[in-house]
């Protein structure tokens, strides 16, 4: 009897361990893994106020201008090596009234440097240089893992040295959206050339655990614990690093640079919270702005001009400092 009852708890055991091994691959190549193709993400469609301040036809207008700006302009393919052997691409326009100044756009979890046009063309108009890398695991760039900002902010880190080296660049800010976002505060905490003088983080996450902890409860209504804790070890095994240390709210800790932290107070994909978070633990001269009515990353699209203003004078603020 005894040895029955040992038999069955093993057993039982073992199944546990494999079926969290195998939910820990699932969400891997779910989450992970670049080649698989992309979940409806929780919290992923447009702002619910969006539609409410432009018609259709207006709406529709105003992409058709941006998108016509962008036809018009001549982006180079310009490329780093990381320091783990991947080639890092990005798209760069120079300015034709170039003032010696740049941003880096990092954009969202399966996007590209394609994207972000009407922000891009904002940053033109103010006589900006702009860079758009493709994220490892993205676009043109090389890697078979998203990395969620954690080992992309090292490759923002050499991004920047290029924009130092090769574009002479004297002023530099870092501005991302969700996954890009989250990208541009890890990077914050690293050592970066005085040429950097900000970060703008619009709808960012405070760590990867918890923001794959968020979208694990919707997408599957499962409890975070075990399945994130055994994802992660497999993410570290397969990718490299965990999700527990890859953290903005850390490397925030650690950043001196102005910070201006952009959220809306519909977000489902990134919970609003999560921003008033990061803002709380950041320890440099920083502002926070919670849009009233914008989702994930919707801010610009239903405040343009209040998002451009505010923008507008945290650069130059931060350039005076």
């Amino acid at each position: 009897m005894k040895k029955r009852i040992i038999w069955i708890s093993s057993s039982i055991v073992i199944l546990i361990i494999i079926s969290l091994l195998a939910a820990g691959n699932y969400f891997y190549n779910v989450a992970i893994n670049r080649s698989h193709e992309a979940v409806d993400l929780h919290g992923g469609g447009e702002s619910v106020a969006a539609a409410g301040l432009l018609s259709e036809d207006e709406q529709q207008a105003k992409l058709e201008e941006v998108m016509k700006w962008t036809d018009q302009q001549t982006f180079d393919i310009v490329e780093i090596e990381s320091e783990d052997g991947l080639k890092l691409k990005a798209r760069f326009l120079k300015n034709e009234h170039s003032n010696g100044k740049a941003v880096i756009l990092a954009h969202g979890y399966k996007g590209n440097s394609e994207q972000m046009p009407g922000i891009t063309k904002y940053y033109y108009e103010l006589g900006y240089d702009i860079l758009k890398p493709d994220a490892r695991g993205h676009g043109l760039s090389e890697g078979e893992y998203i990395g969620y900002g954690w080992h992309d902010r090292i490759d923002y880190v050499q991004w920047v040295q290029f924009l130092v080296d090769k574009k002479k660049e004297d002023a530099i800010f870092l501005h991302g959206f969700s996954m890009g976002a989250s990208t541009v505060l890890m990077t914050s905490g690293e050592k970066l050339p005085p040429q950097v003088k900000g970060i703008i983080a619009d709808s960012g996450y405070t760590t990867v655990l918890e923001e794959l902890s968020h979208q694990l409860n919707y997408l599957y209504h499962l409890p975070a614990f075990p399945v994130m804790q055994v994802t992660s070890a497999i993410t570290n095994l397969r990718a490299g690093y965990s999700f527990g240390e890859a953290s903005a709210l850390e490397s925030v800790k650690k950043n001196k640079l102005p910070l201006f932290i952009i959220h809306g107070d519909k977000d489902e994909l990134v919970p609003t919270e999560m921003a008033q978070r990061i803002f709380e633990m950041a320890t440099s001269k920083k502002d926070l702005w919670i849009v009233p009515g914008a989702g994930h990353t919707e801010a610009y699209t239903i405040a343009e001009e209040e998002y451009q203003e505010r923008l507008k004078s945290f650069l130059n603020d931060a350039l005076e400092q």
